[in-house]
């Protein structure tokens, strides 16, 4: 690192936890956020802002006037603009060692595989569960760690799935059929509530790429904000997960030969 990064990343070197090795881990790291609205905001900020490397941004979407109340990488002049131009001239200003690369189109189980071999981590930003079904479905076959967010109204939650053998994943917590998706669009949602939930999720990663503390792995952390509650729920496997329950039962046919 140069005099400049010495003194840009100062704060963050003087954890011990982290130190210098796990700064340029940080700035090493690949990243892809999925989605960059109110959750990936905060995400793409804190982690331009830490030190990492390299952002794959993917969002479909431009900037509307609704946005504005809660997706903070982007602002009035950017209305009509892609949401991922948006950030990556946000992430510009904020810090030009992190470099980013755009993708303003919706990914699905076709582009994930390759995109995933470019990566060290995945950062779940979307706001529907196809998307949020084929990324954990992909970073398991990929073995790539995945950090999941999702915010609605006045509660969200916040978990990480590790891809590796026992390790619950995504479709352990949710079934496919059956859910009553809902949307910021249709029933609203707090200002502040993205922001602390992707701030989560920009915590989970840092802490993953840097290799310190204790993850989220295998737990579901829920938060309230009406009341200010905060819970964590173990999450264990589900041995009939269509995505990783054959797994399990695979190892168990090998165990027993």
């Amino acid at each position: 690192m140069n005099d400049e990064q010495l003194l840009r990343y100062s704060r963050q070197i003087l954890l011990p936890e982290l130190d210098l090795a796990g700064q340029r881990r940080l700035l090493h790291s690949r990243v892809l956020i999925l989605g960059l609205g109110g959750l990936g905001s905060p995400v793409a900020l804190y982690l331009a802002a830490a030190g990492v490397g390299r952002l794959v941004l993917a969002d479909p979407d431009r900037v509307e006037l609704s946005n504005l109340q809660r997706q903070i990488a982007h602002g009035s002049a950017d209305i009509g603009q892609t949401k991922v131009a948006s950030a990556a001239a946000a992430i510009a200003r904020l810090n030009p060692d992190c470099q980013t690369r755009s993708l303003g189109q919706r990914l699905d189980a076709e582009h994930l595989p390759a995109l995933l071999a470019e990566v060290d981590l995945a950062l779940d930003c979307s706001d529907n569960f196809a998307t949020r079904f084929a990324l954990n479905q992909a970073c398991r076959r990929a073995g790539v760690p995945l950090v999941s967010g999702a915010a609605v109204r006045w509660e969200g939650q916040v978990a990480v799935f590790g891809g590796q053998p026992g390790d619950a994943c995504y479709r352990c917590l949710y079934t496919e059929a059956g859910e009553d998706e809902q949307t910021c669009s249709t029933t609203g949602v707090a200002a502040p509530l993205v922001g602390i939930i992707g701030s989560l999720q920009a915590m989970e990663a840092l802490k993953l790429l840097g290799g310190c503390g204790e993850s989220l792995s295998n737990r579901l952390l829920i938060y309230d904000g009406l009341r200010g509650d905060w819970r964590s729920l173990r999450l264990r496997p589900d041995p009939q997960c269509p995505v990783c329950g054959s797994e399990d039962r695979g190892q168990k046919t090998e165990d027993r030969r």
